[in-house]
């Protein structure tokens, strides 16, 4: 089962594995672009004049979308490296960020009760200070995320699936009345 996906459709952040659950979990949100970021190299600011091509199409890919929807497992209470890597590069060269009042929301996810409530508030520091509009309600903490879907990568959580179908509706709205303003 998919869901509505916000018109027009997000791009998703979601990491680097094509298996991973942060994957399986995007393309159980319906349509928009999964952007995974295995070719990046690690930031480093004297690329900023010379950035090299997984970079730039990261950039470009994040540029062109209306909004981002951040799909994260939860880390040592953080996010994963890869995805901090992937926004610290997008956030560069200083003043010309590509997230820049572009309307986001975030799903974290882990395999033990809590659900990634620790990426997720981290990820919204990093959020804030990106001038993102961050969807405030409602939060989405996945919890014992491996229990909602099948080997197939289904969405079997009858619970969860409705969660999101309310998550995504009221994302779409979001993505709309921050498109429209163009700002947060």
């Amino acid at each position: 089962m998919q869901f509505a996906a916000p018109t027009p459709h997000p791009e998703k952040l979601t990491g680097w594995r094509p298996s991973s659950t942060s994957t399986v979990a995007a393309r159980s949100t319906g349509g928009g672009v999964c952007l995974r970021f295995p070719d990046l190299d690690p930031m480093n600011q004297d690329l900023d004049e010379n950035p090299p091509q997984p970079w730039e199409a990261l950039r470009q890919s994040i540029r062109s979308a209306s909004a981002v929807l951040f799909i994260t497992p939860e880390y040592n209470r953080s996010v994963p490296g890869v995805l901090k890597n992937a926004i610290d590069i997008a956030s560069r060269p200083y003043g010309h960020s590509v997230f820049d009042a572009k309307p986001a929301a975030i799903v974290s996810h882990s395999p033990g009760a809590v659900g990634g409530f620790g990426a997720n508030h981290a990820l919204r520091q990093s959020l804030s200070f990106l001038n993102m509009p961050t969807l405030p309600q409602p939060e989405v903490y996945l919890a014992n995320v491996a229990s909602m879907f099948d080997d197939a990568g289904t969405l079997t959580d009858a619970s969860a699936r409705g969660f999101l179908t309310t998550f995504m509706t009221t994302f779409a709205a979001w993505i709309g009345k921050h498109a429209a303003t163009g700002s947060g």
